[in-house]
C-alpha cells in the first residue's frame, strides 16, 4: 500500500513535467531554426486562452485560403502570456519577460512580432500612433497589416486582396 502511494505520486509529478509549457525562449529558438533552414522569417505571436482577438487572429491567419499566404512565407509561433487562475499553467515560461523585451508589457493581446531567423525585429504590431494592432480588423489596421507583411515577405495582389477580406470585420 505504502509503495503505491508513492508510485502514484511519482506518477504525477511525471506527469506535470511532461505536461508544462515550453520556455518562451525555446519556442523562439526553434521557430529561428525553422525560419532559416526554410529561407522565412518568423512571426511570433503572444496570445491567451481567454483572449477573444487572439483566437480571431490565429483563425483567420488559418483559414484555407489565408494559411498557405501566411505558411509559406512565415514559420508562426505562439507564445501564451498572461493567463489567470487555473489557466496559469498554459503559460509559456519567461513569455511575458520575452514580450516585455520587445516593448509590449502594454500593449495587450494579441501582440505580434516578425522577426529574421537572427532574431532581428522587421516589423511589430504598433501602428503610426504606436496603438496595438492586435488582431487587425478595421480597414485602416488591416491596411497597416498588410503595409508590414509586404515590408517583410512578397505578397502577390491577389494574396493581399484575400488578406484583407479575411481580416477586415464586417
Amino acid at each position: 500500500m505504502k509503495y503505491s502511494k508513492i508510485i502514484v505520486i511519482v506518477a504525477l509529478l511525471l506527469f506535470q513535467l511532461g505536461a508544462a509549457q515550453e520556455k518562451a525562449d525555446v519556442v523562439l529558438k526553434k521557430a529561428s531554426t525553422e525560419a532559416k533552414a526554410g529561407k522565412k522569417n518568423v512571426l511570433l505571436v503572444f496570445h491567451a486562452s481567454w483572449c477573444k482577438w487572439c483566437k480571431m487572429m490565429e483563425k483567420n491567419m488559418n483559414l484555407p485560403e489565408t494559411q498557405p499566404i501566411f505558411g509559406s512565407r512565415f514559420i508562426t509561433a505562439y507564445v501564451d502570456v498572461q493567463e489567470r487562475g487555473e489557466k496559469k499553467s498554459l503559460e509559456n515560461p519567461g513569455g511575458q519577460e520575452l514580450m516585455n523585451k520587445y516593448k509590449g508589457e502594454n500593449a495587450g493581446l494579441p501582440f505580434w512580432l516578425i522577426l529574421n531567423p537572427e532574431g532581428k525585429v522587421l516589423a511589430d504590431s504598433f501602428n503610426a500612433k504606436g496603438e496595438n494592432l492586435g488582431s487587425p480588423s478595421t480597414p485602416e489596421e488591416v491596411a497597416t497589416f498588410i503595409a508590414k507583411l509586404e515590408k517583410t515577405s512578397k505578397l502577390k495582389k491577389e494574396e493581399i486582396s484575400i488578406i484583407e477580406k479575411v481580416f477586415t470585420k464586417k
